[in-house]
């Protein structure tokens, strides 16, 4: 699905934009399943914790801003169940790191109008570790986002140096005044564009200022033979979204997970 300048960009600056993955019937569709999600499941919080949060946010902002955020959407809506097999998708993830793909999890963050919280730079590394780069972070935008509305920002290049020691007082994040967001180049990217990049990528986004909520659903992708050594949905297995599992030396394939029966 990808062409050899999209793999060459892509191992060039650490990130890749899909665009138009998801056509505006499917857009549609998703956005209103995923606020129907929101209004009944969720309700929004202050976002990540940290010290971090005094350099990049004023008091005030600090005070108001919110994040809207819940794991696991296909459990929720037919729509995002279906959209996590989308074949252009997991097509375009198994040139990078395939053939076999498997979905790790599936995260929304969306940010609230006029004071969405940021995210500070970071790899999402410290939150599911795994053995090696083979697992890609998609991220599915159902609202257009630019500077103004908090889009994504990459530090180029960044997945090329590997697992990084993070600052683990409130959640993961680099030091602020050595991975600084200044340096980061923005990835602005409209409804139905996928954001892909690397578990090692460094990244992070600006606080929301434009009156509107702005929506985006992360599909953590891995290939199988990638282990995961700790974090989040550690020994979970996930769905196939594209070929067959292996069999991989050490690890089990529980799909009861710890579910036993009463007597």
């Amino acid at each position: 699905m990808l062409t050899q300048q999209q793999i060459d960009f892509f191992n060039e600056n650490s990130y890749l934009r899909l665009e138009a993955v998801f056509d505006q019937e499917e857009i549609a569709e998703l956005g209103d399943e995923l606020d129907q999600v929101i209004h009944t499941f969720v309700t929004p919080g202050p976002g990540w914790p940290g010290p971090w949060r005094t350099h990049y946010l004023t008091p005030d902002q600090d005070t108001k801003a919110q994040l809207a955020a819940i794991h696991e959407l296909q459990h929720y809506s037919a729509a995002w169940a279906r959209a996590i097999l989308n074949r252009r998708l997991v097509k375009s993830v198994a040139d990078l790191i395939g053939p076999d793909v498997e979905l790790h999890h599936v995260t929304l963050h969306a940010k609230a109008p006029s004071f969405g919280t940021p995210f500070p730079m970071h790899q999402d590394m410290p939150f599911f570790p795994h053995e090696n780069g083979a697992f890609l972070d998609a991220i599915v935008h159902i609202d257009d986002a630019d500077e103004e509305g908090g889009c994504l920002k990459f530090l180029k290049g960044s997945h090329r140096l590997g697992p990084l020691p993070h600052i683990l007082e409130g959640a993961p994040h680099l030091p602020v005044d050595v991975y600084r967001i200044q340096d980061a180049v923005d990835c602005p990217a409209k409804a139905g564009d996928v954001v892909l990049f690397s578990l090692h990528t460094v990244h992070g986004s600006a606080l929301n200022h434009k009156p509107r909520w702005r929506r985006v659903v992360r599909f953590g992708y891995r290939n199988p033979h990638n282990r995961q050594t700790g974090g989040q949905a550690m020994g979970r297995p996930g769905i196939m979204v594209n070929g067959v599992r292996p069999q991989v030396e050490g690890v089990a394939v529980d799909v009861y997970g710890n579910w036993t029966p009463k007597g």
